[in-house]
């Protein structure tokens, strides 16, 4: 299932509006170079997630936003099958599977299909998710993946160091 939302905003400017169209599917997929916001629980790939992973990542967006960071959400849960499409993708991009497994875990593996994963955006989120992320119990999952976040400590807690790749 394919559904396109219209998406209407006013500019600090004054009252134009310019039209973005959203796709939302089944899948939990995000376009690449695109985001979403935490508060789109309408999108399989923020209402398939954890509900303690889903809580936490909300605190911290909150508090970020205090500071002047947004947090915004490149990947969430997803389908097998779309796991598996990145992963086909990711062999063909390094034509290696060992390569791609470096960076994308087969559906079996990947956190994200189990809803216990998050990529968070843009580049000052992941810096202040690093920074701060513990006091949530959120953690930097890979050395190689400073977007990727799961829940790896208690609120307060000490996160362990990122494993060096997916793989």
């Amino acid at each position: 299932m394919l559904l396109l939302v219209m998406v209407t905003g006013c500019t600090p400017a004054g009252p134009q509006s310019a039209s973005v169209q959203v796709k939302v599917t089944d899948d939990g997929s995000i376009p690449k170079n695109e985001s979403i916001s935490l508060d789109d629980g309408e999108h399989a790939a923020i209402a398939n997630l954890d509900p303690a992973l889903l809580t936490a990542v909300r605190k911290a967006a909150a508090n970020a936003k205090l500071a002047g960071v947004e947090l915004r959400v490149t990947s969430g849960w997803r389908s097998a099958e779309h796991q598996q499409r990145l992963l086909d993708e990711a062999v063909e991009l390094y034509r290696s599977e060992e390569e791609a497994r470096r960076w994308v875990h087969p559906p079996d593996k990947s956190a994200h299909v189990t809803g216990k994963a998050i990529d968070i955006g843009p580049t000052n989120a992941d810096d202040w998710l690093i920074q701060h992320g513990a006091d949530y119990g959120l953690c930097q999952a890979y050395a190689n993946e400073m977007w990727h976040f799961e829940l790896l400590t208690t609120p307060g807690g000490q996160c362990p160091q990122p494993q060096s790749n997916a793989g």
